[in-house]
């Protein structure tokens, strides 16, 4: 086989895989928002028809013994699963008339295990629309859910200054990025550590780090190295954001805030626009991560600056072993397909 068949069957191969993947997910998304309709439909009878624990308990439990015999290929019909689908049913139906779009694509298993944990509707729907942006898996999504990454959200204010240093159609944007509050439970760091080893860990565990960023990170480097009049300077670590289209700079900080990290902030972001920043991409945009900050004191620091900067916090909160031994093997296996 010529050099030039092999390339042309290779691009061929790869296109066609890609397409087979790509109607791969469509099917399965379909399938999916036909069954949570259908566990909707059962749910809205079950609620209908007023079932109840007590007298509805043996109602159901006869529902579930027919329908396996209805349909002995079929799982999900157990006295629990009804039970949780009229749960589901009843959290919802005033959204909408019908099974919200949203709320369709997740699978049930996530739909579950939000029912078991989250009693406010609000605070459902961010889980719902946040594990599907970001393709949060099951356990992923207990993390974040005992992490109370949507109080921190909902909350916690955030601090930048994007209203002021970018256009207008990406000041939203930039804001939706930024979180107050970042949790890094899952280095596992139980005694005090050097700004280096936090970068470390954080490097080693990237994947993980990426996931508690948000959607649409992509990790360039560590330590990355940029030149200016014979000068070095280092920035922790490099990213780039596809929604944005946007460098983003993480300086990592031990400690609390102060000022001068902002200057320091400044003068990087100034670099990165000169050196890397493409024609077609934003404004690179700066995250100082600190242990605390003082929100009066960054709104004077940021108040002067010119190069759009947010600053936030972290908390080292570690979640069990059970839960950190789930989350690195669902990870390891999710980045090895």
């Amino acid at each position: 086989m010529s050099k030039e068949i092999h390339v042309n069957y290779a691009n061929i191969l790869r296109h066609i895989i890609t397409e087979i993947k790509s109607t791969r997910i469509v099917v399965a998304n379909r399938v999916n928002a036909s069954v949570m309709q259908m566990y909707w439909n059962i749910g809205k009878k079950l609620s209908e028809e007023n079932m109840k624990k007590g007298y509805g308990a043996n109602v159901v439990k006869r529902l579930s013994v027919d329908l396996k015999n209805e349909f002995p290929d079929t799982n999900g019909f157990s006295p629990r699963n009804l039970w949780d689908m009229k749960r589901f049913y009843e959290f919802y139906c005033n959204e909408d008339e019908k099974l919200p779009q949203t709320v369709a694509v997740l699978p049930w298993g996530h739909h579950r295990l939000i029912l078991s944990k989250i009693k406010i509707k609000e605070e459902a729907l961010f889980y719902v629309a946040s594990a599907i942006e970001m393709g949060w898996t099951r356990d992923v999504l207990l993390n974040f859910i005992k992490a109370d990454t949507y109080k921190n959200a909902k909350i916690l204010p955030k601090h930048h200054n994007f209203d002021k240093t970018l256009p207008e159609h990406l000041q939203i944007q930039a804001n939706e990025i930024l979180k107050s509050t970042y949790n890094l439970g899952f280095l596992g760091i139980t005694q005090p550590i050097k700004e280096r080893e936090l970068e470390k860990r954080l490097t080693e565990k990237i994947k993980l780090f990426l996931l508690e960023l948000g959607n649409g990170f992509t990790f360039i480097g560590n330590q990355y190295r940029l030149t200016f009049n014979q000068k070095e300077y280092f920035i922790d670590l490099l990213f780039f954001n596809r929604k944005l289209k946007s460098l983003v700079a993480i300086d990592l900080k031990i400690g609390g805030f102060e000022p001068e990290y902002i200057g320091k902030m400044n003068y990087y972001l100034g670099l990165l626009d000169d050196q890397m920043r493409m024609t077609d991409e934003n404004p690179s945009i700066g995250i100082i991560l600190c242990a605390e900050k003082d929100h009066v004191e960054v709104e004077i620091a940021l108040r002067d600056m010119s190069k759009p900067i947010g600053i936030a916090d972290y908390r080292l909160q570690f979640p069990t072993n059970e839960l950190k031994e789930l989350i690195n093997r669902e990870m390891t296996d999710a980045m090895s397909l």
